[in-house]
Formats: C-alpha cells, sequence, structure tokens
C-alpha cells in the first residue's frame, strides 16, 4: 500500500523564522551606524565652519528615528521581538538619540559657554539613558509612553539645528538653547502620557481619502521642510497640554455649586 506523500517543512520553517531575527538587528544596526555618523559630523563642524557638517549630523538622527521605528514596526508585525532585540536597540539608542544630539547640540550652540554648555549636553544625555532604561523595566503600554521619547528628544535638537544651521554666535540666543535642551530632558524623566501610536493597526482597511492626506503632508513637507518643526512641536507640546487641560476640567468640577439659600442669604443681605 502506497503511502501519503507529505512534505517536510519543519526544517525549513524553522530557519526561515530564524532567519527573520535578522531583519530588526540590521534595522537597529542602521540606527546605531547613523547615529555614529552624526557624532563625527558634529566633531567635524566646530573646526569646518560652513561646510554643512551640522546639517548631515541633524538628518543623520533623523534618518536613525526612522530606522528605530522601522526595526520595532518589523519586529512587532514578524514576532521576531526578543530580550536580546530589545536591549541591542537600547544601546543603540543610547548613541543615536543620546550622544549624537548632545554633541550637536553642544557643538553647535552650546560651545560658548563650556561649563554650562557641558553640564546641559550631559544632563540631556543622562536624561536618555534614564528614559530607555525605565522603558526596559517597565511595563509597556501599547497607547502611550511615559515620559517624552528620546528619539523625539533627539528629533526636536536635530529640527533646531535644521532650522539654523549656522552655529550660534549671538550671546542672546545662547539661553534659549540652554532652555530647550533642559526642557526636553525634563520632559523625558517626567511622567507625562506621549501617544506612542504602537497600537495603530496598518493592516485594516483605511479610507481611501487617507491616502490623499499622506500625500498631502508629504508634499507640504517638500515644499517648506520646516513643516517637520512644526509636528514635533506640537507632539512635544501635546502631553503638557492634555495634563493642564485635564487639570483645568478637573479644577472646574471641583467648584461647589452655590445652593439656592445662599443666594437668599445674599438677596436679603442687599435689600
Amino acid at each position: 500500500m502506497r503511502r501519503p506523500f507529505t512534505r517536510r517543512r519543519g526544517p525549513r520553517t524553522k530557519k526561515l523564522h530564524k532567519g527573520i531575527y535578522l531583519i530588526p538587528s540590521l534595522f537597529t544596526m542602521a540606527n546605531m551606524f547613523c547615529g555614529f555618523l552624526s557624532v563625527i559630523e558634529s566633531s567635524r563642524g566646530h573646526f569646518e565652519a560652513g561646510q554643512g557638517h551640522f546639517e548631515k549630523a541633524a538628518v543623520l538622527i533623523l534618518i536613525a528615528i526612522i530606522a528605530d521605528i522601522l526595526d520595532g514596526r518589523i519586529a512587532r508585525m514578524t514576532g521576531a521581538t526578543t530580550s536580546f532585540g530589545e536591549a541591542y536597540d537600547s544601546l543603540a539608542d543610547v548613541i543615536s538619540f543620546g550622544i549624537a544630539p548632545a554633541l550637536l547640540s553642544y557643538q553647535w550652540g552650546l560651545w560658548q559657554v563650556p561649563r554650562v554648555g557641558g553640564a546641559v549636553a550631559f544632563l540631556f544625555l543622562v536624561a536618555v539613558s534614564i528614559r530607555l532604561a525605565r522603558f526596559n523595566t517597565a511595563a509597556h503600554d501599547n497607547h502611550d509612553f511615559s515620559g517624552l521619547p528620546s528619539p523625539a528628544g533627539a528629533g526636536a535638537v536635530a529640527m533646531m539645528v535644521l532650522l539654523s544651521p549656522t552655529p550660534v554666535l549671538h550671546p542672546y540666543f545662547i539661553p534659549v538653547v540652554v532652555a530647550v535642551v533642559v526642557s526636553l530632558a525634563l520632559l523625558m524623566v517626567s511622567n507625562l502620557p506621549y501617544r506612542s501610536f504602537k497600537d495603530l493597526n496598518l493592516r485594516r482597511q483605511w479610507p481611501a481619502p487617507t491616502l490623499f492626506i499622506i500625500a498631502l503632508i508629504f508634499s507640504l513637507i517638500t515644499l517648506d521642510p520646516r513643516l517637520l518643526s512644526v509636528i514635533a512641536g506640537l507632539y512635544i507640546l501635546s502631553a503638557p497640554a492634555m495634563v493642564l487641560t485635564k487639570a483645568l476640567r478637573g479644577g472646574s468640577k471641583k467648584t461647589p455649586p452655590t445652593t439656592p439659600g445662599s443666594l437668599d442669604g445674599i438677596e436679603d443681605s442687599d435689600r
């Protein structure tokens, strides 16, 4: 009696499944590589002024952000999320979103006040490391981040440099740079809820106009790249604005209503 023919797919499937884990790691490595190149460009920008090194350093940070987003998205979509991948991603983020923007902010705008500037840049780096360590040890929420994500903080520094690539020379602008970098560091170690967009389902069907809206946003960014700064600023301010709005609403609800008796008393006293 002839046995039914069956294909053996076990070894091949297992081998393919192991190969998938390499894909997110490659994006993590690209993230780290961009951060490393950004550090080099920031270092060269201080000694070779007017050569566009600060712009290149800022753009490399933005590319690292894209690679970081893709690495996490691909890992979740393929089921390749591992403890090794999370640890490796955090190490890459310390370079790309900690060291690279800290050095860029110092070489571009804080170098005129070496002691204060060095302290502020180091404070930014420490805030990124604390943010990443807390993220790795705390329970993950698919809806909100606790504190400003480190890629957003690094992107804000990069966008600030892209708005004015020339190194800061005016002494009155230095306090602005200090205030921005310190504020970003405080937001990263805060408990303010920031939307993570991890629960965004890209596999479901979206309305047809959604594609047109995305194309419109890309067109506007192409016409004026400064629109990215506006989008980044709105995201950074979204959590403080939401907390402030809830606090104001809660305060208005706690206001005790005036009772009819008290109104009568006021009317009697006015008579």
